[in-house]
């Protein structure tokens, strides 16, 4: 064969070969580019602009989210974090025969993992975690191939397939937390697992006790165990785990002590046991130098905090509360690291507080409270403008507060209470643009509440019980526009509770209880919309209840040992608040017990009281002057009578039946209308003053012949005119009465008539007549006895006159 024939021949093999290798290749693109299309027709209703390059007009490697190998086949999906949603297609993702990487966590798939998982053989990393799946999870045994797992709240249920782990022997990483598993004791399969390095398994219905074999697992470098239910001690076997980053044990049953090799976990940066039993002393702690946090609150340690804690240089959260630790806090804890928190609270700590915890402006929390700490606030927090959240309540802590500590600009709630701290609230605190709750009660602090604690806007909760303060209420407190509680009692507060703050809209507990404050109670209080308590008890408070405080939202109202006044409103006169008003004697109800009840005046307000006085008032000058205009027409009368009677007195005839001390003219002055003191069914009575002190009764006899007596019964005495001097009614009891001398009848003294009028004198009788004992307002009450003696005396003088 020729030279030029060979070379045809191999140009011919190499020439198929491409062919063929060709053929194999573009049937697989055409089928990887219909299953990505199928997997993005599952997922459609996305809102994610990934899948915009997926088009069937661009290769699959350019696809957003996939890796293709070399040979332009599809080997990862990585597509974590899309805002993917839909139900995952497995069919058709594990229909990619090279696929390794299948990342998909963190979006918001739902719907449940088919069987079809199995096939997707030759993946090595899965993570489905932070999605919303439904159902179990399928047998995993398959997977050979998987180093990294996470499974983690996703929404899965039901029994864990664990026996499938014992086959994924290349794990490094596990995690399957949070999700509701069927409650299962510690997987034993785990412990075969020797490459892993990351362990997840909180929250996911674990019991019993944790294995001492899992510190055969010398990888590991985190260990996440918490909210199960397991029990027991911590086993020793943890203790070999020297590359041990993270351990979290929080939220379980485990008890016993610290195991005794601890300290050797010197890798160690955090650490979490909290909320379980545990008990003994932290001395196992003091050599892990690598710490930044520490949480081993709500368990039962006791003993000393290790003054070695004073020298980690990493530690930037610790907490230690609800146990039983005593002794004192190292003074240098917190001073060398970029320390964040410390929470000891709950504790049986003394001494004093560390100064140099905030030393590189990085402190947000210093929570001290319940524990025995003594000295003062350190100088240095003043400067803390990190700190958010200031608590050391309930300890023997005083001295004088910082000024610089009031202002802090992020410092959200400080409390102080129930120390002895003493001086003033500074000013500053106008500067403390983040503060919504203030709470200092049971102190010793005194001074003027300032005014300008009114541009601390944020503040929620002002709580002051049981100090010294002096002064007035800021005026301008009605600033406080967010201001729930207002709590001032037991203080020596004076002067006017402010109108403004009635402006203090999200108020729902006021308490000025205990105070010197005076004057009224703010009408402005009534508008309050979220008010349900007030006490304003124990003050010098004056003027009536404002009416606007009638709102049903109050469930608690003390108003009681103050100088309040008037009729309380009908609304708030109700059982619920019988005691709410004692110690105001010029208060009065008609519902409650214990009060006087209210006239009829005494309800009503200043305002409707001013207008009915008024009314009043008008009506009395009008009576009084028209009254005034008739007493001196009448006078005038009186007078002309007078006069017409004197001039005639010449004519007057005077007859004597007893020695008289008095004259005719005497008499005469007298018969004028305000003398007038009864009326008869023959004539009007008059009561006559003599100059010598007795008293006379003159009866006007009318005249038979007036056709109408209403014209007799005027105020002055009609003096009848006619040729006829006398009737005969005048004339009988002349007749009768003139010749009487018995003590059962009346004496009369004379008459005196003239041409046109008869008069009859007789002697006054004080106690009235004894019609008007009977009959009119000046009746007694008369026993038999009584009234049978003076049957018997009317009897007697009937039969004489007889």
């Amino acid at each position: 064969m020729s030279e030029h024939s060979v070379f045809r021949h191999g140009y011919l093999l190499n020439l198929l070969m491409l062919l063929c290798f060709l053929s194999l290749i573009f049937p697989a693109q055409s089928d990887e580019l219909q299953t990505l299309l199928t997997f993005k027709s599952a997922l459609q209703e996305s809102k994610s602009p990934v899948f915009e390059t997926w088009t069937s007009t661009n290769a699959v490697c350019n696809f957003n989210g996939i890796v293709c190998d070399p040979s332009q086949v599809v080997k990862e999906i990585n597509l974590s974090q899309q805002q993917l949603s839909g139900v995952l297609p497995f069919d058709s993702i594990c229909a990619l025969g090279s696929l390794e990487k299948l990342s998909l966590g963190s979006n918001f798939l739902y719907g449940a993992i088919s069987d079809h998982l199995t096939n997707c053989t030759r993946l090595q990393y899965l993570d489905l975690g932070g999605n919303s799946f439904t159902g179990k999870v399928p047998d995993l045994s398959s997977l050979t191939q998987l180093s990294f797992l996470n499974l983690n709240n996703s929404g899965f249920s039901g029994p864990f397939p664990w026996k499938s782990l014992e086959n994924l022997t290349n794990l490094t990483f596990l995690s399957l937390g949070d999700n509701p598993f069927d409650r299962s004791p510690f997987p034993l399969e785990i412990l075969n697992l020797d490459n892993l390095y990351w362990l997840y398994l909180t929250n996911c219905s674990i019991e019993g006790h944790i294995p001492e074999s899992i510190g055969n697992l010398a990888l590991l470098k985190n260990v996440e165990l918490s909210d199960n239910n397991l029990f027991g001690k911590i086993p020793l076997g943890i203790t070999k785990l020297n590359k041990l980053h993270q351990l979290e044990l929080y939220n379980n049953n485990v008890t016993g002590t610290l195991p005794v090799g601890f300290g050797n976990l010197t890798s160690l940066v955090n650490f979490d046991a909290s909320n379980n039993s545990l008990e003994g002393d932290l001395s196992e702690l003091k050599t892990l130098t690598q710490l930044e946090s520490l949480q081993l609150f709500e368990n039962h340690f006791s003993g000393e905090i290790p003054v070695e804690f004073g020298d980690f240089k990493s530690l930037q959260e610790l907490s230690l509360y609800r146990n039983k630790l005593s002794g004192s806090l190292p003074q240098k804890i917190g001073s060398l690291a970029e320390f964040i928190y410390i929470d000891v609270s709950e504790n049986l700590l003394t001494g004093p507080i560390p100064a140099e915890m905030c030393n590189k402006g990085k402190m947000t929390d210093l929570l001290l409270l319940q524990n025995k700490f003594t000295g003062g606030l350190p100088e240095n927090y003043a400067k803390c403008s990190s700190l958010v959240h200031l608590r050391v309540n309930n300890n023997s802590l005083s001295g004088f507060v910082p000024a610089g500590i009031w202002g802090l600009p992020k410092l959200s709630l400080i409390d102080l209470s129930l120390n002895q701290f003493r001086g003033a609230l500074s000013p500053s605190i106008s500067e403390a643009e983040s503060l919504a709750q203030l709470l200092l009660a049971n102190n010793q602090f005194s001074g003027e509440l300032p005014q300008r604690i009114s541009e601390a806007s944020s503040l929620v909760k002002v709580e002051l019980t049981s100090n010294q303060f002096t002064g007035e209420i800021p005026s301008t407190i009605g600033k406080l526009k967010g201001l729930s509680n207002l709590l001032l009692e037991n203080n020596f507060f004076s002067g006017n509770i402010p109108d403004s703050i009635g402006s203090c809209v999200s108020l729902n507990e006021i308490n000025l209880a205990g105070n010197l404050l005076s004057g009224k109670i703010p009408v402005s209080l009534g508008s309050l919309p979220s008010l349900s308590s007030l006490n304003l008890s124990d003050n010098k408070l004056s003027g009536e209840i404002p009416v606007s405080l009638s709102s049903p939202r109050l469930s608690l109202l003390d108003l009681s040992n103050n100088r309040l006044i008037g009729r309380i409103p009908e609304s708030l006169s109700i059982e619920a608040f019988n005691s709410s008003f004692l110690g105001n004697p010029g208060l009065c109800s008609q519902g409650i017990k214990n009060l006087r009840p209210c006239s009829w005046d005494s309800g009503k307000s200043s305002q409707v009281k001013a207008v009915i006085y008024c009314f009043i008032a008008g009506a009395g000058v009008m009576v009084v002057s028209l009254a005034c205009y008739i007493l001196v027409k009448l006078r005038q009368k009186d007078q002309k009578v007078r006069e017409s009677l004197i001039k005639r007195r010449d004519s007057w005839a005077m007859k004597h039946f007893h020695v008289l001390s008095f004259s005719e003219e005497e008499i005469l002055k007298e018969i004028k209308q305000e003398n007038l003191i009864g009326k008869g069914g023959s004539g009007n009575v008059y009561k006559v003053h003599l100059r010598n002190g007795k008293q006379l009764a003159v009866k006007h006899i009318w005249k038979s012949h007036s056709g109408d007596r209403k014209c007799c019964r005027s105020s002055s005495p009609m003096l009848a005119k006619g040729k006829k001097s006398r009737s005969p009614e005048y004339d009988a009891e002349v007749a009768t009465l003139s010749s009487v001398r018995h003590v059962n009848v009346v004496k009369l003294y004379c008459s005196i008539t003239s041409d046109d009028s008869n008069l009859l004198v007789y002697e006054y009788m004080p106690n009235g007549s004894l019609w008007d004992r009977l009959h009119t307002g000046q009746k007694i009450v008369m026993d038999w006895n009584v009234r049978y003696e003076i049957a018997m005396g009317a009897a007697r003088g009937l039969e004489y006159l007889h």
